[in-house]
């Protein structure tokens, strides 16, 4: 291998290809001169250089035989043995205790070490070790890894897609999960679970403790019991949360005919409603902190019982009406602000006994009053203490 100062292979090909068309074109004296500056430039001899400048071409000439093997399979069978013996570990890791371990391994009769074997050994390169192992990598069985065929099986016949924001059928929820865990992500602590209709922006929200199987259908039910039209669709992301075979089963059994769906991995927009409530009604109200108690999930399902009415009923929201692409921009138009209940009963589709009753519900609900009520439980939720100050 050449040092700092020594020039590449390639590098004095390089430096002969420019020299080459002068020393051809110089007289002999020059000729002369010009060799002794080429050998102490490139540290070839003389020779060297004249059979090059004299060659048809400079080009490196690509091996036609290779080089003959210099470890033979006794030292082959040893490196395997040895790798297998540590679990398959990488040639840089292996390399610098491939003849200590072989030693240790001698002892116990699992390889057999001859004195060509163990000279082999103490030189062998990280790079020849790499060639050995590479050839046998892909049969080697290590410990289990989560790969394509141990990934969430619920996850495959679901389709990745995005709710398009021109959906006028109302029913076609967005759906995610927020964690109120705080600075740490120990123990148990509250989730809000919402969802959010992309045609009318109707949204629901309810607080679990925890996320699992009972907390997850609890949470789901008190949505269903409560929302005034049917659910058709629910895209949530592609948590273990929503994918497990407790909930597919749970949907499949609560809601006949629902269509599932979820967002491309990795592309947070796809779920573009829900994302936008969950800053506004969920983190905007209770910031970062952490919540984990029992009374604290009580106190947060008493406050969404009042959201749900304020933000549903007397909360305007614009939608989306077209978009133009003009030059290198796109340009979005909205139509006028309307409340989700006022979109709803537009999108109609609502039996008459359900019509009536949310009508009554508007009707008798003071949005004044109401506001002043929302502040005073969530006032209420700050008197609640955590169950491990510490963490809080």
């Amino acid at each position: 291998m050449p040092t700092e100062d020594e020039m590449t292979v390639s590098e004095r090909r390089k430096y002969l290809k420019r020299m080459k068309p002068l020393y051809i074109k110089a007289e002999r004296t020059e000729q002369s001169r010009m060799l002794t500056e080429m050998e102490q430039v490139t540290g070839l001899h003389r020779k060297s250089l004249l059979r090059l400048l004299h060659a048809p071409t400079l080009e490196r000439k690509k091996r036609e035989k290779g080089r003959g093997r210099t470890d033979g399979l006794a030292v082959e069978q040893v490196i395997l043995v040895v790798w297998e013996s540590l679990d398959y570990v990488c040639a840089e890791r292996l390399t610098p205790v491939l003849l200590s371990t072989a030693e240790h391994l001698a002892r116990f009769r699992s390889v057999r070490l001859t004195s060509e074997v163990r000279e082999r050994l103490a030189q062998i390169s990280e790079a020849t070790v790499t060639r050995i192992l590479y050839k046998y990598r892909s049969r080697k069985q290590r410990l289990p890894q989560k790969g394509p065929e141990r990934a969430n099986q619920v996850r495959k016949p679901v389709p990745m897609k995005r709710i398009p924001w021109e959906t006028s059928e109302t029913g076609h929820f967005e759906v995610d999960l927020v964690q109120h865990s705080g600075e740490s992500g120990e123990g148990i602590f509250a989730f809000t679970l919402q969802m959010v209709d992309v045609a009318t922006g109707w949204s629901e929200r309810v607080a679990i403790l925890g996320k699992g199987q009972q907390a997850m259908e609890g949470g789901f039910r008190h949505i269903l019991q409560r929302l005034p039209f049917a659910v058709k669709e629910l895209h949530p992301d592609n948590g273990s949360e929503f994918f497990n075979h407790h909930l597919v089963r749970f949907w499949g059994e609560a809601i006949t005919g629902l269509m599932l769906s979820r967002s491309r991995p990795y592309q947070k927009n796809d779920n573009r409603f829900v994302e936008q409530k969950n800053a506004t009604l969920v983190r905007q109200y209770f910031g970062a902190i952490r919540l984990d108690t029992p009374e604290q999930v009580q106190a947060m399902n008493a406050l969404y019982e009042h959201m749900w009415i304020y933000y549903n009923f007397f909360q305007p929201v614009l939608h989306l009406k077209e978009k133009v692409c003009q030059a290198d921009k796109v340009v979005r138009h909205w139509d006028q602000a309307q409340t989700p209940y006022q979109r709803l009963i537009a999108a109609g589709g609502q039996s008459l006994d359900q019509r009536t009753r949310l009508q009554a519900l508007y009707e008798q609900t003071n949005p004044m009053a109401l506001r002043k009520e929302i502040y005073r439980l969530l006032d209420a939720l700050w008197d609640t203490p955590c169950a491990t100050a510490s963490i809080a």
